[in-house]
């Protein structure tokens, strides 16, 4: 069963192509830092048994445009264009560090395919 988290529905748990808030601190080098959206690649019922989930920040910095390994995820609330860093895949305890739904809830399948494309480029799995 699912710990409800301040800000989280109860019950909730977060499930592949979810995009959370995650804080990411604390941080070294490269590493993103404070609270980020988080594109979630594991399937809910790992992420309720481990409390863990699998994912990528997400970030509108403008110099992700550059990145051949930023995928863009569309427009954020902001206005600016937001983007998946498939270079810094983490597992983090999204229950500890207080995650809970983003406001855009979920990306795009074609996006989550794509992102998952770079992140095989990277890894080599396939």
């Amino acid at each position: 069963m699912a710990t409800q988290r301040r800000g989280a529905r109860a019950g909730w748990v977060p499930d592949r192509g979810d995009v959370v808030w995650i804080d990411c601190n604390p941080q070294a080098g490269r590493e993103m830092r404070d609270i980020h959206p988080f594109l979630v690649l594991s399937p809910s019922d790992f992420n309720d048994r481990v409390s863990l989930v699998l994912g990528l920040p997400m970030s509108t910095a403008a110099h992700n445009a550059g990145n051949p390994f930023a995928v863009n995820a569309g427009v954020a609330s902001s206005g600016k264009t937001s983007w998946v860093l498939c270079q810094q895949p983490k597992s983090v305890d999204w229950r500890v560090r207080a995650g809970k739904p983003h406001p855009g809830s979920q990306v795009d399948t074609a996006v989550l395919q794509q992102v998952c494309a770079v992140l095989n480029q990277i890894l080599q799995l396939a």
